[in-house]
């Protein structure tokens, strides 16, 4: 009961502040609903830009992924403060000077209206797809999970999941289609205080359970007893092996942090270009010391654990449910439904700004008002979410666990993506017509590859090795893991000829008209005078780290 107590309490707190705090906000106006009036400030846009990244998918899939391999998975936080980095020094002044609400309006900008819609296309297919419906599930097992909630309420499993999902939908709905970017941005300030706060008590109360009431006994017995675990460089068999460190997994992390819609979008809604840089580097420094909450209990579940538990993505739940008092349960199960709801807010809030923007004034209602795309926005968020919610509980179980799974599914979109933008801001000459052969062909080659190349091969592979008389489980995952590229290799072969496509249709048919971006002054766009120093110290303590372990 005071768990439940403790639960119901937080939230509503954080929906009466979110409330106050946005009810002088015009939400009936383009930038009050998008981009929060452009009134965001430098602490505010940091902590919604961790929350929006920082949701159940996150927490429980990459805790389960550091369960089974240790901390090489780390990799997918620490690498990211680097790419926020090199978005705030670099992507940030070209986006922000022009005064933009969407990364599709700049693509418009630079090429033409057709390939801004493919984009935008992509990026809702995306949303309503793969992230959505996986956070819904993420969020629904966390919770499942730590209360064992089939058997408290003796419904099936498979029930609990429908209900979960709706019920974390419908309230995520309400925040992001009704409330507008400020009312998710400052419910993800306060949620990301309480997840840091709650995230750091979760090794605290185990590694203490460990060590007898110590601390540091507990790390200590983790430490020694788990060597294996805390090996930064993976093999070749593993989900992340190291070379992949300088392919595919720096494209997902610019693509996530340099061109995501529902990231940037934060930003955007800074009131100065200084403000969006000082967010996005607190931000970064903040997500360099994330794997303490999301890589080393993932670790700790295995000390504790072991074998005894089947389902690597149940061990971060699991462990929250068995070492935190029942009132610390009920307040971290509300930080964590807070965590699930930014994510889900922000994606709808961003599905919201694409579909009104990009595709109702062009496709639907080409003399919209203000008024009228923000109402066609709502409503299309309305549905995508319906949509989403009922396709998350079919999702089930991913064979890689969810956050590869996740990494997996967006690597169609994140290649082409990101070579469009980069190439955008780097050339003027390369046309339109290119840029679309990329974002439908990037798309394509990477399906192609995923689907239909890569388990063809590795099927080949393991029937001539069973041919051979091998059945060795550890040889047949070498085999299985040798017959095919990586994916993050994939990505990053993908990249550079989606890159080289682009240029040669440049040479061959270069755009007439050249491209001279416009500027705006519709915020203070002058740079943040220490932003290249502090980005460097912390590259330095990101490196600094992979050469400890």
């Amino acid at each position: 009961m005071l768990s439940i107590i403790s639960f119901i309490g937080f939230t509503l707190l954080v929906a009466v502040v979110a409330w106050f705090a946005t009810r002088k906000t015009d939400e009936s106006s383009a930038d009050g609903y998008y981009l929060g009036g452009r009134s965001l400030g430098a602490i505010t846009i940091a902590g919604s830009l961790l929350l929006t990244n920082l949701s159940a998918e996150q927490i429980v899939g990459l805790n389960g992924q550091a369960f089974t391999e240790g901390i090489l998975v780390m990799a997918w936080e620490t690498l990211a403060a680097i790419a926020m980095v090199l978005t705030a020094v670099w992507f940030l002044p070209k986006y922000m000077k022009r005064g933009i609400t969407t990364i599709p309006q700049f693509i418009q900008e630079r090429f033409d209206e057709n390939t801004k819609a493919i984009l935008s296309v992509l990026f809702l297919i995306a949303f309503g797809v793969v992230l959505l419906p996986t956070i819904l599930f993420a969020g629904s097992k966390a919770f499942i999970t730590m209360f064992e909630l089939p058997t408290l309420l003796g419904i099936s499993e498979t029930a609990m999941y429908w209900i979960c999902v709706w019920s974390i939908g419908l309230i995520g709905i309400v925040y992001a289609i009704f409330g507008g970017l400020k009312a998710v941005a400052v419910s993800d300030l306060i949620n990301a205080i309480g997840l840091l706060v709650g995230g750091l008590l979760i090794p605290y109360f185990s590694l203490s359970m460990i060590g007898d009431g110590s601390v540091l006994d507990g790390l200590s017995a983790v430490w020694t007893e788990n060597q294996e675990k805390f090996n930064v460089v993976g093999g070749a068999t593993s989900s992340i092996p190291f070379g992949t460190v300088f392919t595919g997994m720096m494209i997902a992390q610019m693509y996530y942090w340099g061109t995501n819609q529902s990231i940037l979008q934060r930003v955007f809604g800074a009131k100065s270009l200084a403000e969006g840089q000082k967010g996005m580097m607190l931000a970064a420094f903040v997500k360099f010391l994330i794997p303490i909450i999301v890589v080393l209990p993932g670790i700790i579940a295995w000390h504790m654990f072991g074998s005894e538990l089947n389902d690597a993505d149940a061990a971060y739940p699991e462990l929250v449910r068995r070492v935190l008092p029942a009132g610390l349960l009920g307040f971290f199960a509300a930080v964590l439904f807070g965590a699930v709801l930014s994510s889900f807010n922000s994606l709808l809030n961003s599905s919201a700004t694409l579909f009104g923007f990009d595709l109702y004034r062009k496709f639907f209602n080409k003399g919209a008002s203000e008024q009228q795309t923000v109402k066609a926005g709502k409503f299309f968020g309305l549905g995508l979410a319906i949509i989403s919610m009922s396709i998350a509980p079919f999702i089930g179980d991913a064979p890689d666990g969810l956050f590869s799974y996740i990494q997996q599914a967006l690597g169609s979109l994140s290649v082409p993506i990101l070579a469009v933008v980069v190439m955008g801001i780097l050339t003027k000459k390369v046309p339109a017509i290119g840029a679309k052969i990329v974002l439908i062909g990037g798309v394509l080659m990477y399906l192609i590859s995923l689907l239909f190349i890569g388990p063809n091969q590795i099927a080949t592979a393991l029937a001539d090795a069973k041919l051979q008389g091998i059945t060795d489980a550890g040889e047949l995952a070498l085999i299985k893991a040798n017959a095919y590229p990586h994916f993050l290799h994939i990505m990053g072969i993908l990249f550079v000829v989606n890159i080289i496509i682009m240029l040669v249709v440049g040479m061959v048919k270069p755009k007439q008209d050249i491209y001279v971006p416009e500027t705006t002054d519709v915020i203070d766009t002058t740079p943040w005078k220490y932003a290249t120093i502090v980005g460097i110290l912390i590259t330095v303590l990101v490196l600094s780290t992979y050469f400890i372990f």
